[in-house]
């Protein structure tokens, strides 16, 4: 079984920054990809970015330049550096780690095992 745990997350003014990170553990397999996605409410989920096992890295245009995906395959740990944000990043943002490496857009969906979610609040 795969457990996914994010933590991080919290309020902050519009222009601040947060930092997010995500372990993975239990009957982990390499490779395997990892990204963050995120919820707001009344909206569907999307995906924000994602980090391949090789370290290649993706994201959704309204986040590129503001946020830095990164991770540590030895620890199994990912972090998404959040700056500059905007009341339009508040949402849920669940990490999200699947079987396998991926390349371009095929990193940006298909995730098997998901964590529960931390709430990142920007106020204006």
């Amino acid at each position: 079984q795969v457990q996914v745990l994010e933590s991080g997350g919290g309020l902050v003014q519009a222009g601040g920054s947060l930092g997010l990170s995500c372990v993975v553990s239990g009957r982990t397999f390499t490779p395997h990809a990892m990204a963050w996605f995120r919820q707001a409410p009344g909206k569907e989920r999307e995906f924000v970015a994602a980090v391949n096992w090789r370290h290649s890295t993706y994201y959704t245009d309204s986040v590129k330049g503001r946020f830095t995906i990164s991770r540590d395959n030895v620890k199994n740990t990912m972090w998404l550096q959040m700056n500059s944000l905007k009341p339009e990043d508040t949402a849920v943002y669940y990490c999200a780690s699947k079987f396998g490496d991926c390349s371009g857009y095929g990193c940006w969906n298909d995730y098997l095992y998901w964590g529960q979610g931390t709430q990142v609040t920007v106020s204006s």
